[in-house]
């Protein structure tokens, strides 16, 4: 018997990584539409200090990039993740060693 998945399972778990993918990539894009659009709009009601800043000058300096790259960060990560588990579910069996092909008992010579 093959090792080999069948076509349709392997279509079909190729088929819920891509969505589940894609929901890794929505709720990214939510995060960055808050960080980039919400906070800016309501950036005059944000008027508390922050390490000595305005918060609402701290977010658009400095705080957007640092969840920019946060973002890019867990995303890759998430990716690598995938990607291995991937890897992990499509490599064929080990072939066993010659050693264990003779039996227990068998001379080596």
């Amino acid at each position: 018997m093959s090792d080999v998945p069948a076509p349709d399972l392997a279509e079909a778990r190729q088929r819920r990584a891509w969505h589940r993918n894609l929901r890794w990539i929505a709720g990214l894009l939510a995060v960055w539409f808050v960080v980039t659009f919400v906070v800016a709009w309501f950036a005059r009601e944000l008027r508390f200090d922050f390490f000595g800043w305005p918060f609402s000058f701290w977010v658009g300096a400095q705080g957007a990039l640092v969840v920019y790259v946060l973002m890019a960060a867990l995303y890759a990560w998430r990716m690598n993740r995938a990607d291995e588990a991937h890897d992990k579910a499509d490599a064929p069996a080990p072939l066993p060693s010659q050693g264990a092909l003779r039996g227990p008992g068998s001379d080596a010579a």
